[in-house]
């Protein structure tokens, strides 16, 4: 993990197949405060196909996602 800025954290999860990209996304939110901005780099396909759309399902909020060709980059606020 590596900070970005003061409010922002980064969880390179490249090469990390599901479900255990979740669950590493899961406690690294559970651990960090409140109003913090989580980035997550994932991979194209099934990582993207399941990842944001369980996240929301957890109640976590999505600022964005990135197209960076060879990855994804989500960015998910701690509530």
């Amino acid at each position: 993990m590596n900070s970005l800025s003061s409010d922002a954290l980064l969880l390179d999860l490249r090469g990390v197949s599901c479900p255990l990209n979740f669950i590493r996304i899961k406690l690294k939110l559970e651990n960090i405060l409140s109003g913090s901005i989580l980035e997550v780099w994932l991979d194209p396909g099934e990582p993207m196909e399941q990842v944001p759309e369980s996240l929301t399902m957890e109640g976590y909020q999505i600022e964005s996602i990135s197209d960076h060709h060879e990855f994804f980059s989500i960015k998910i606020r701690c509530s």
